[in-house]
């Protein structure tokens, strides 16, 4: 016999912190080092290239890349905004 009840999930959104720059773009390691996201360059290198992070909802690997206002950035559940 089959089960007609539906499981609900919550889905919990993810935390929005949004940081400015002065600059027209900053890049990504640098970002999550002004964000508080990782400890040190170091460590923005390892989580870039183990793949932890996405830019704009892709995963990305370039510890280069230029972030403008409007991207945005998560790690560890949480999306940083550029404003």
């Amino acid at each position: 016999m089959i089960d007609k009840r539906k499981i609900r999930l919550k889905i919990k959104e993810k935390p929005v912190v949004k940081k400015s720059i002065q600059t027209d773009f900053i890049r990504l390691d640098s970002f999550l080092k002004l964000c508080d996201a990782v400890q040190s360059g170091g460590h923005a290198k390892i989580v870039i290239q183990d793949g932890e992070i996405k830019v704009n909802n892709e995963i990305c690997t370039q510890r280069g890349k230029k972030l403008h206002p409007g991207d945005k950035v998560e790690f560890e559940n949480t999306v940083y905004e550029i404003v």
